[in-house]
């Protein structure tokens, strides 16, 4: 697991995963927003997932947080039509309304996240689900976008926002993930669960169970600690690459 973690824990790996879109920015803010989109539609293909997020940063003239600042009621009706499998411009908008809100009022989105933590908290389950209560806390909001921000309140694996989490929290030398936040430890992050993770995981032993939900998420990040307490997560990558790269 370490000699694969070595291995795809490197810059080449950027290109072809979604994680090269929030590497379009340097900007702190930036980072968050691209991610958090990226992360969202990180399922599918990944040329059409990277692809689709450039489309989506277009329509903001790829300068995500100016364009929750200063956009008006006109900008917004370039998401018009948008679509990215089941994600589709009432999502795109409805998105765009709850990042003009918080960043009227937040330097970063780790807020959102930080302020559903307690000391002491093993994990990020809580983190999750104060996160998804307070994404949906806007007047009106579309029933049908709940189901692109999953929360462990219903038993879900949250594959795409622990591995936006993933990005945002972990260190590391290479710097495929960032680590621009500072108040949730990379020990306490879960892994994320895609088919690829799942399907390679059972056959190493590392889970027992078929159903990917929060219960597998975290019997599987529970016995990457016993490889790494301090950053168990980064194993996520020897998964990906064994999965994806080498179809073990």
């Amino acid at each position: 697991m370490d000699q694969k973690y070595e291995q795809y824990n490197q810059p080449g790996f950027i290109e072809h995963d979604p994680v090269s879109i929030p590497h379009l920015f340097s900007k702190k803010q930036d980072i968050e927003i691209a991610g958090f989109f990226a992360a969202t539609f990180a399922w599918g293909q990944r040329v059409t997932i990277i692809r689709k997020c450039k489309e989506l940063l277009q329509i903001m003239d790829n300068d995500p947080h100016q364009f929750m600042l200063h956009s008006s009621e006109e900008d917004l009706k370039g998401f018009v039509g948008f679509k990215h499998r089941t994600f589709n411009d009432t999502d795109a908008l409805y998105f765009i309304q709850f990042f003009k809100q918080f960043y009227r009022e937040h330097e970063s989105l780790e807020d959102a996240f930080a302020k559903g933590m307690s000391v002491g908290d093993e994990d990020v389950k809580t983190a999750l689900v104060s996160f998804h209560n307070s994404f949906f806390d806007l007047p009106d909001y579309p029933k049908r976008t709940m189901k692109h921000v999953a929360t462990p309140a219903r038993k879900s694996a949250c594959k795409r926002i622990n591995m936006f989490l993933r990005w945002m929290v972990r260190k590391d030398d290479c710097r495929v993930d960032f680590g621009i936040w500072n108040n949730i430890k990379p020990s306490q992050l879960i892994c994320p669960c895609d088919l690829h993770v799942m399907r390679v995981s059972k056959k190493l032993g590392l889970i027992s169970r078929d159903q990917s939900d929060w219960q597998t998420a975290k019997e599987l990040t529970d016995n990457l600690k016993s490889f790494d307490p301090i950053d168990p997560i980064k194993y996520d990558f020897a998964l990906f690459g064994l999965g994806v790269e080498e179809k073990f």
